[in-house]
């Protein structure tokens, strides 16, 4: 079973807004392992003295979780315990006279 998560980041750049999605997902890469996804959800610009001066975008990020060791141990351990639940029954084989 995988189990993702999204956080939200906000990234900005003086070039344009594609570069300020492609340095908020290579930022978030550095600590976040497993990233499967990101969504613009909005975009601004800075403006000074009518020039656009800064592109930003609020990013969402979808990573898978990795599975705890304690919760891998869990799972390792259900195959066997449903071995054992079942009885073992075992025909006695008739004596031959």
């Amino acid at each position: 079973m995988s189990v993702a998560k999204v956080i939200e980041i906000i990234s900005s750049s003086k070039k344009s807004f594609e570069d300020a999605v492609t340095q908020g997902v290579a930022k978030a890469a550095d600590s976040l392992h497993d990233i499967t996804g990101a969504w613009v959800k909005e975009q601004s610009a800075k403006v000074v003295n009518g020039k656009v001066t800064e592109f930003r975008v609020n990013l969402k990020v979808t990573f898978v979780l990795k599975e705890s060791p304690k919760a891998a141990a869990k799972s390792a351990a259900k195959p066997a315990a449903r071995m054992a639940a079942k009885p073992v029954v075992k025909k006695a084989k008739a004596k031959k006279k």
